[in-house]
């Protein structure tokens, strides 16, 4: 109970606020976090019938070799994605951010929830990409919105029926996602982002304000969420309040690390 009264009392007093989120973050709105074989396949029981892994899956050379079945996936997930509704937390942690003046999300996650549940879309780094954004697996015609596609689906044989073209060259467009062993992503979308996310930093550190981080679900298995907020904690002086069931650990000269799930544990940190 003392570690959540200081955690509370350092997210009360803090001048910016930096959300850095992984996979858990979306568990508790209803989605799947991929976690193991076994957890992707409860979610995509056709894809262990093929027996493909998340990263098998996940890679670019199926927009090229077999788009119905790369489509199959990305537009079943871009269609969840839409439908899901940003649980509870996601308006706690946005109106302490409101309230400091200051804030920022750095996320791994490509779903698009920060910017459904009212986030400032100049406050937020998608360092994965976002399916809500598209590219072409052939030519450099840029980035352009996924709004309007809507990718028609045979959900017995997970095979998509059509999906969207590139409108300057035809070729089969992909998600502007950085996906397993890909060399082909248009990082340009990320990098404006990251480039909004420096200016922040340099804001707090010349003005001296007292940041505190608060991270949600985010795994060691990709551990790029884990190791920015760690960083900027180290550098800035920062304290980090983890909120993770399964992987709480964290050098305790660094902040908090609590083994709840995202949602419960932005409840206790705002209530």
């Amino acid at each position: 109970m003392e570690q959540w009264k200081a955690a509370r009392e350092a997210l009360q007093e803090a001048e910016a606020l930096l959300v850095t989120a992984g996979a858990g973050m979306g568990v508790d709105s209803g989605l799947p976090d991929f976690r193991g074989n076994e957890g992707f396949w409860r979610a995509y029981p056709a894809a262990k019938k093929l027996g493909l892994s998340f990263m098998d899956l996940a890679n670019p050379r199926w927009f090229e070799e077999d788009p119905a079945l790369a489509w199959a996936f990305y537009g079943h997930r871009l269609r969840l994605y839409r439908e899901t509704v940003p649980h509870e937390g996601f308006a706690r942690l946005l109106e302490a951010g409101r309230n400091k003046g200051e804030y920022f999300v750095f996320t791994s996650n490509v779903d698009g929830q920060f910017q459904k549940a009212g986030y400032d879309p100049d406050r937020i780094v998608e360092c994965h990409g976002s399916i809500h954004s598209l590219q072409c697996t052939r030519c450099d015609a840029g980035i352009r919105s996924a709004e309007g596609v809507d990718v028609p689906i045979d959900t017995e044989r997970f095979r998509a029926l059509e999906w969207p073209r590139c409108p300057a060259c035809g070729a089969t467009a992909r998600p502007n996602i950085l996906m397993f062993g890909d060399w082909g992503w248009d990082a340009s979308r990320t990098e404006a982002q990251e480039e909004r996310f420096e200016d922040f930093l340099r804001r707090v550190s010349l003005r001296g304000m007292h940041l505190v981080i608060v991270e949600i679900g985010a795994g060691t298995a990709v551990p790029t969420v884990r190791m920015t907020g760690e960083r900027i904690a180290r550098n800035f002086g920062a304290k980090l309040i983890r909120l993770n069931p399964r992987e709480p650990e964290i050098d305790r000269s660094l902040g908090w690390g609590f083994d709840v799930g995202g949602l419960e544990g932005i409840r206790r940190l705002t209530e």
